[in-house]
């Protein structure tokens, strides 16, 4: 797989090639200046700064990083796809296993539900200091084995008790996918290559912002949740044809899917990168030019140390709050639904059967519109739009339900069902955001376990908006995420409005002291190059 892709030798002059042990030796004093008023400690920088340095002393061609670009794609995404798949089909179990016999049912039921997002929220800070402290693709791959392991034994547990303790560990042990999948994506791609376009970045000319060229190159692996439910309707489906003697139908699910974990974690352990500094797969050239290819983001790649300044400076950020604002009012939706439709579906008067092999559809429906969001993002360079269009169809197919309600529109409550899954696009990009928007490696970090936090919160509520007591009808429930959504799109333009005034006082301030200093093009180039890999954050 290492050897798929060779790209070319790069372009550099001879006075250029400088060895890995003289930059490291070159960049080894204790602090510089940088600017006027920031001292960075080199020894506070990324793992990278030790094998690149400060400043850019390699120029690679197109052509080179393209063929790099193609041998990164050809194993990152797929692999964090496979995660990324494993985890909402593992999580989604339950949906399937509530109408294929699980003993458990009624209020257990929700508080079963809600004990996997416990699980979550009380280990969502120690996983994301734990993977900083670790290599982050080596501890992500056992988790993956691990809660394998742990859905498997869901076959063996029958009471509410053992229920409730596998799915509270289920949720410890994924809650480390969504921090370190943003932090390996946002180590090896540009911000223009990921999920989404960047709303804030560092300051640079507006001619030199490739907005969004490339945002579908890794949308794909977040079509992974509605290709889940896709594979999991039809494996329930046809599971559901056994008459049990052996093994009751949701403890095959289990043991299945269980088993598919186990695989992909060890395939994590495998060949998952840790950092482009520590990528076996790549050549020492390629790990250079990897890092070369990202230098300008300012984003930095790996750095062990926690930083409390980092840690203040998140947390007294307005971005933060408002983005952990907008993860809850989209999580609150997505604890209900995906424990829960599976039921609504059958409340319609569907067959058990029937509503395994019908919610496949909806799955299609929300993979269509992630595809749909990054093709959007690629054409018109916006951002909030696309999160936008995701919610609207969500909030017509919950009024679609409500008002429909003891209708006997079987086929339009359910084609309401299927539009209530766009939502998703929306809850993932604001993972998207944290990668591109946010520079620091403890910023991110913490910026990503709160908001992975906030995920967990909104996730517990939201399996009580369905309460037993509502059945078969739900109807608060359905009110309560048509509201949620509806103020969720006015927190969408409050972002999007924050950003652009940010932006353009970051652009007045660059010229200013462009002014000042008497620099051009080149020297701000230049002081962007230096400042990549020391660690800072995007407001430093």
């Amino acid at each position: 797989m290492s050897t798929s892709v060779q790209p070319p030798s790069p372009v550099v002059s001879e006075s250029e090639k400088v060895s890995e042990s003289e930059l490291r030796n070159r960049y080894s004093n204790d602090d510089e200046k940088i600017g006027v008023e920031t001292t960075v400690s080199s020894a506070d920088g990324d793992e990278a700064l030790r094998l690149v340095g400060k400043e850019r002393t390699a120029q690679f061609s197109e052509e080179y990083n393209r063929k790099l670009r193609r041998k990164l794609d050809f194993l990152i995404p797929p692999l964090c796809a496979a995660v990324y798949f494993t985890q909402f089909l593992d999580k989604t179990s339950l949906n399937y296993a509530s109408i294929m016999g699980l003993p458990i049912t009624g209020q257990n039921y929700n508080l079963v539900s809600m004990a996997f997002y416990l699980g979550f929220l009380f280990w969502e800070f120690p996983t994301v200091y734990l993977s900083q402290k670790t290599r982050v693709a080596k501890y992500l791959g056992v988790n993956v084995v691990i809660w394998g392991a742990v859905l498997m034994l869901h076959s063996v547990g029958t009471s509410f008790g053992a229920f409730f303790a596998l799915r509270f560990l289920l949720g410890m042990c994924e809650s480390c996918v969504a921090p370190i999948l943003i932090l390996i994506i946002s180590m090896f791609y540009k911000k223009d290559e990921q999920v989404c376009t960047p709303l804030f970045s560092p300051p640079r000319y507006v001619d030199e912002l490739n907005l969004s060229r490339q945002a579908t190159r890794i949308s794909w692996f977040y079509v992974m949740n509605g290709l889940t439910q896709v594979f999991g309707g039809f494996v329930a489906y046809g599971i559901s044809f056994n008459d049990g003697h052996l093994l009751a139908p949701y403890k095959i699910i289990y043991i299945l899917l269980g088993g598919l974990a186990i695989i992909v974690g060890i395939a994590v352990l495998i060949w998952m990168p840790d950092s482009p500094v520590l990528a076996r797969f790549l050549t020492e050239e390629e790990r250079i030019a990897a890092l070369e290819r990202v230098r300008d983001d300012q984003g930095g790649t790996e750095n062990k140390n926690l930083k409390m300044n980092q840690v203040k400076e998140a947390l007294t950020d307005v971005r933060t709050w408002l983005i952990v604002l907008t993860t809850l009012m989209t999580s609150i939706p997505n604890g209900g639904i995906s424990n829960f439709s599976n039921i609504i579906i059958k409340s319609f008067g569907y067959t058990s059967k029937q509503t395994l092999i019908l919610s496949t559809p909806g799955g299609l429906v929300a993979a269509s519109m992630t595809l749909f969001c990054g093709w959007y993002s690629d054409k018109k360079k916006e951002r909030m739009i696309p999160i936008v269009i995701a919610l609207i169809p969500t909030i017509v197919g919950s009024a679609m339900m409500v008002g429909l309600n003891h209708s006997g529109s079987k086929g339009a409550l359910l084609f309401a069902v299927y539009l209530v899954g766009t939502f998703g696009s929306a809850l993932s990009t604001v993972y998207a955001w944290n990668a591109s928007n946010t520079s620091g490696h403890t910023k991110k970090s913490t910026v990503n376990a709160l908001t992975l936090f906030t995920f967990s919160i909104g996730n517990i509520i939201g399996t009580e908006i369905f309460q037993p007591k509502d059945a078969p009808d739900y109807i608060p429930g359905k009110i309560a995420i048509m509201v949620l959504l509806t103020v969720q799109l006015f927190i969408c333009f409050l972002l999007r409005y924050i950003h652009i005034r940010m932006n353009k006082t970051k652009m007045r301030l660059l010229e200013e002291e462009k002014a000042r200093r008497g620099w051009t093009d080149e020297d701000v180039q230049r002081e962007r190059e230096r400042h990549a890999f020391l660690d800072l954050t995007d407001k430093q």
